[in-house]
């Protein structure tokens, strides 16, 4: 995933797998395997539609998404530097036709986007709350990718199940103690929970991330798919991360 350099604290490096390139700072959060494996995960029309992915950094999502649909992807980022980051890499990928970075507060996207719009909405949210904000002194970005700070769980799902349209899906990326949270979240906004598939860094290890996908208006019913296995003993990847080509 090492490419080249950029300015003096940035580099442009290939996406995963891909022959997409990202473009990184050392001042940000780096992309990480969740964004990957949720881009992956989630349903995506494949000939049209209107996606869009809150909280999306540097756009390892809408990247990743653009090689699975012809459909026009948003990503919405509140950071303007990162925001930024994002827009370069669109460039870079020549995806300026299909895929759009937005600097602004999520919170509110659906006001510019369209309330019920929408045929996907994907995030990988901040995933610990301000009163774990350990970060937080260290690097403001930092904080604000792994934190509460700007947005909270219940702000993603309520903006989500406001933007997409009836029969649309939203999928999110989590830790598995807040699966209770992200499926009442989900309910609340009158998107029923259908796909739900746990990642284990380890065979034998307890999972620490949960893929979760919900149908608005869906009716109840969920698949709980097999487990993502993310490393062999040997601490190389599996066939679940890096599947045989």
């Amino acid at each position: 995933m090492n490419g080249q350099h950029g300015r003096h604290d940035e580099r442009v490096d290939y996406l995963f797998d891909t022959d997409l390139k990202i473009v990184q700072s050392s001042r940000f959060f780096p992309f990480s395997l969740d964004s990957v494996l949720l881009a992956r995960f989630v349903y995506v029309p494949i000939q049209k539609g209107k996606l869009v992915d809150l909280c999306a950094g540097n756009g390892v999502i809408p990247f990743l998404l653009s090689q699975r649909t012809k459909g026009q992807i948003t990503g919405v980022e509140i950071q303007p530097e990162v925001c930024a980051l994002a827009q370069r890499g669109a460039a870079l990928n020549h995806l300026e036709a299909r895929v759009t970075f937005l600097r602004a507060d999520a919170k509110q996207i659906d006001e510019k986007i369209g309330r019920g719009s929408c045929d996907v909405v994907t995030c990988n949210p901040p995933y610990f709350t301000t009163n774990a904000a350990r970060d937080v002194k260290l690097n403001h970005h930092l904080a604000i990718a792994r934190h509460e700070v700007l947005i909270a769980l219940q702000d993603v799902l309520a903006v989500g199940g406001r933007l997409l349209k009836y029969g649309g899906k939203m999928a999110l990326v989590h830790r598995p103690e807040r699966l209770a949270d992200l499926i009442e979240g989900f309910r609340a906004q009158g998107v029923e929970p259908k796909r739900m598939q746990y990642v284990h860094p380890y065979r034998h290890k307890p999972a620490n991330m949960v893929l979760v996908e919900g149908t608005k208006g869906g009716r109840p019913g969920l698949s709980v798919l097999p487990p993502i296995i993310v490393y062999h003993q040997d601490g190389t990847y599996t066939e679940d991360v890096l599947p045989k080509s």
